[in-house]
């Protein structure tokens, strides 16, 4: 008896020695979880903010918890889309970490490029890992719903197939440096007023085709290592607390293996509900939120499985980051190089919307008069989480002086002293507020055009998250902005001397009414810190423009259906809910940016994927074969101009439409030249899955692609077609998937009444 006694307190000492012993490995994740207590397990699933840690870097968004007996590190959660944002000074430290300040997502669409933008993300992915992060919140990749959504400018498109392609690309880049991502809002995120309550209220093809197909496309062509759950209601139900979305859609039908953490919620109750639906990572983290964990599990409400279930992803997501693996970060990532590539990227993706008289390339340098407040305070990126503190931002005045230009001394002293009024005033207030367009004197204006040889104009616009924009003030142009433009115009062009536009801003806005009156517009968006300089490579022709724009440009708001539907005011009220601020009901279903306009014949302003070069390029060659699973189709392009130049070639259908109602086409595919000399060619391939063609019939809730003869469009823009061929699919193609997400209000969809 006592022999035994002593062998079994000699096996205790061994076990407890062992488990002493017992750290974090990729292999032993299993062995972890049955060690871990459910304290520390709530501990694990529930995240801080970075200030709250120090295991952090300081300015980055939050880390995860860290058990240190079992040798599981803590690991850091950083923004954002347009590069890494982390502080860039520390106390006692002189040292600087400043990040690169790279194009926001809509100029990264809109070169329509995933080879750049991989690069672009590889870029990233190297600040990420050499400043000590493990975890991307990138890329935002929800879809533009309206214009007018605040946080568009670090979305990429109102097509599922540009911002779902897109943001593979960038994931990839990113994640090749053995950093992660998290690719963002899922799902239906399309508003930011009262983002954190609203329901999206959207029927089951539209949620299916447009708003989930790009998430769909990024996990399947790049495994982000996260995604991130949206705040939102989705037709009633929370999106952090939705089985229905992030177990029975993203894990059990796109087969996603990887972890989904919570946006950055708070107050919001209970907290075990968003564990079971899924989420590894509640963000950004609190006290009550492990107790709650805690007490549901012994309550019986949240099973251990579920628990275990989430711990298991989030160990396997920590053993492949770099704090686990102890790389050794130098704060020294290659900052010059990523401002050269910032510089070229920002030019591939700036859209020339006008250029009548081939008034741009310039033809030289000389004295310019620069007008509009944002000529001298450039706007590189858009506000909150998307924002990046970087080390300069090169304004278009200083862009165009490193070219060459002379910019009109007195003009450039008035709005240097205007803006030194308000940088002081927001010192005395505290506060952040952007200098008003200043006016100017007809007679001030006549007398700069006698004095200069071109004027050009910068229209600047700022948004960002937490907020949505206006049509008065931010879509539509100001008042005092219109009265300038038309007396430059009329000042200028009276001595035959010509007027440029410059738009600096992350999102659509009215063109119609006054495109007319300057004789060329470059669409700049936010192209980051060398915004100035890349502006100016592409008015001097140094490089040619070739962006395209990847969300259409209506004559007004009012010509969007959605708008109708958005949070243009306070909201109209229903009993105790407000419509579009408590609850915005998606009428406009599946008709969304040109599926709309092309659909019923609505005039726009620029179509979707439109944009000018300094050349022509001339479509031949349409040739489409059917292969064991689609069909291959090829176009071949030639430049036609005198110019060196790239073409970005759309690849449209046209279905059937005998069993559903079908847009008037769809995008299924794009591709981009090489830059292609003057009478040189190449030609392009696309490839499309018989299943990419399908659309979701919600009444048997299935993908149903239809058989008969499909029409395949090769279009230098929607409404620009430049060749055409034919796809015969043989048979009826079904895919059953699970009845989910179902709607609990009744929706009008515009089709009903809308005709054709």
């Amino acid at each position: 008896m006592k022999k035994q006694l002593i062998l079994s307190l000699a096996l205790l000492s061994a076990g407890a020695v062992w488990a002493q012993t017992l750290r974090l490995q990729p292999d032993n994740i299993d062995k972890i979880i049955e060690n871990l207590t459910l304290e520390e397990k709530a501990r694990l699933l529930v995240g801080r903010e970075n200030s709250e840690s120090d295991k952090g870097v300081p300015g980055a968004a939050g880390v995860t918890q860290d058990v240190e007996r079992l040798g599981i590190p803590a690991v850091v959660l950083t923004d954002g889309p347009a590069g890494v944002r982390i502080a860039p000074t520390r106390p006692g430290d002189s040292h600087t970490y400043y990040a690169t300040g790279f194009p926001v997502g809509t100029v990264l669409a809109c070169t329509w490029s995933p080879e750049l933008v991989e690069n672009v993300g590889r870029a990233i992915g190297e600040e990420v890992l050499e400043y000590g992060c493990d975890v991307l919140l990138a890329p935002g990749m929800n879809i533009h719903r309206t214009p007018l959504c605040g946080r568009n400018f670090e979305y990429y498109s109102e097509d599922p197939v540009v911002a779902g392609t897109i943001a593979a690309a960038y994931v990839n880049g990113v994640q090749e440096n053995g950093v992660g991502t998290s690719i963002k809002h899922f799902a239906v995120n399309s508003q930011e007023t009262n983002r954190i309550e609203v329901d999206e209220v959207v029927s089951p093809r539209a949620i299916r085709e447009i708003y989930l197909k790009p998430f769909e496309i990024a996990v399947e062509n790049s495994n982000p290592w996260t995604v991130m759950s949206s705040y939102n209601r989705l037709n009633g139900t929370w999106t952090q607390s939705s089985p229905e979305l992030l177990k029975t859609i993203l894990r059990d039908e796109w087969g996603y293996d990887g972890l989904v953490m919570t946006d950055w919620t708070n107050e919001r109750r209970p907290s075990w509900e968003r564990v079971a639906a899924g989420n590894a990572i509640l963000t950004p983290g609190h006290d009550w939120q492990e107790t709650d964990i805690i007490e549901n599990v012994k309550s019986g409400r949240l099973s251990m499985d579920d628990v275990d279930e989430q711990v298991r992803i989030l160990l396997e997501m920590i053993v492949k980051t770099p704090r686990f693996k102890k790389y050794q970060f130098s704060n020294t990532p290659d900052l010059d190089g990523h401002a050269k590539l910032t510089r070229r990227a920002a030019t591939e993706g700036m859209v020339l919307l006008e250029n009548r008289d081939n008034t741009l390339p310039l033809k030289s340098t000389g004295k310019v008069a620069l007008f509009g407040k944002t000529s001298y305070d450039f706007i590189a990126g858009g506000t909150g989480s998307g924002d990046v503190n970087k080390p300069y931002v090169v304004d278009l005045m200083t862009g165009l002086t490193n070219a060459g230009f002379t910019i009109d001394r007195r003009l450039k002293e008035y709005y240097q002293a205007q803006k030194n009024l308000v940088d002081k005033t927001n010192a005395i207030s505290g506060e952040r507020n952007r200098l008003n367009e200043p006016k100017l004197s007809k007679r001030n204006i006549e007398r700069l055009a006698q004095e200069n040889d071109i004027a050009i104009v910068t229209i600047g616009r700022q948004a960002g998250e937490g907020g949505d924009r206006q049509i008065e003030g931010d879509f539509n142009l100001t008042s005092d902005e219109r009265e300038m433009l038309e007396n430059i115009n009329d000042a200028f062009h009276a001595l035959g001397k010509k007027v440029v536009v410059i738009m600096n801003m992350g999102n659509v806005m009215e063109t119609a009414s006054w495109k007319g009156l300057p004789d060329a517009i470059l669409l700049a968006w936010q192209p980051g810190q060398e915004g100035g300089n890349s502006v100016a490579d592409i008015l001097t022709g140094k490089e040619s423009p070739s962006g395209k724009l990847t969300m259409t440009f209506p004559v007004a708001a009012s010509d969007i259906p959605a708008v109708n539907d958005f949070p243009t005011g306070s909201g109209s009220r229903h009993g105790d809910h407000r419509r579009n601020v408590d609850y915005t009901l998606h009428n406009e279903d599946i008709y969304v940016g040109y599926r709309y306009f092309n659909t019923f014949g609505k005039p726009v302003s620029y179509p979707f994927g439109y944009g000018l070069s300094y050349t022509d390029f001339e479509y031949s060659k349409p040739v489409v074969k059917a292969t064991a699973d689609g069909f291959t189709a090829q176009i071949a392009v030639k430049n036609t101009g005198d110019i060196e130049g790239k073409e970005a070639v759309q690849l449209y259908v046209s279905a059937p439409g005998k069993d559903m109602e079908k847009p008037a086409l769809e995008l299924k595919a794009f591709n981009k030249t090489r830059s292609l000399k003057p009478g040189e060619s190449q030609t392009l391939t696309f490839h499309v899955k018989a299943k990419d063609l399908a659309s979701f019939n919600a009444a048997e809730s299935q993908w149903q692609t239809e058989a008969g003869k499909y029409e395949v469009k090769f279009g230098a823009s929607s409404s620009d077609i430049r060749a055409t061929a034919s796809y015969n699919q043989k048979k009826v193609l079904t895919a059953k998937v699970n009845d989910v997400l179902k709607l609990k209000r009744s929706l009008t969809p515009v089709s009903q009444h809308t005709s054709k």
